[in-house]
């Protein structure tokens, strides 16, 4: 979608803190963090919000958190603790509409989310 936020990061139009990436996953810096580790996992095709996944999106979403996973690992948080979040639609405080995994790593979390 060309008035995507996150197409232009995935197109490199914008620039972001890239972490990772693959042929299906963009991993970047959430630019307002609220934990020390805190990284959007953005599927490079566009689906807008969770409402909008099919059956043949069921791998996609399952390598968004495995990615999330090796993240985790990667920066020492796999045993402490993470969070994974997706957020869907307005009151639930999804902004860019383009699917994409919070992981948030490294204070304490608690519950429930507010």
């Amino acid at each position: 979608m060309s008035d995507c936020l996150f197409c232009k990061i995935i197109a490199g139009d914008i620039p972001s803190a890239l972490v990772h990436q693959d042929d299906s996953l963009v991993t970047f810096k959430d630019i307002h963090p609220q934990a020390p580790l805190h990284v959007l996992i953005v599927p490079r095709k566009h689906i807008a919000s969770l409402n909008d996944l099919s059956p043949d999106d069921d791998a996609l979403v399952g390598s968004m958190f495995r990615r999330a996973a090796a993240l985790a690992k990667e920066h020492g948080y796999h045993e402490r603790g993470y969070r994974t979040v997706f957020n869907t639609n307005r009151e639930a405080g999804q902004t860019v509409f383009h699917i994409h995994l919070h992981l948030l790593a490294g204070r304490g979390l608690t519950w429930p989310p507010g």
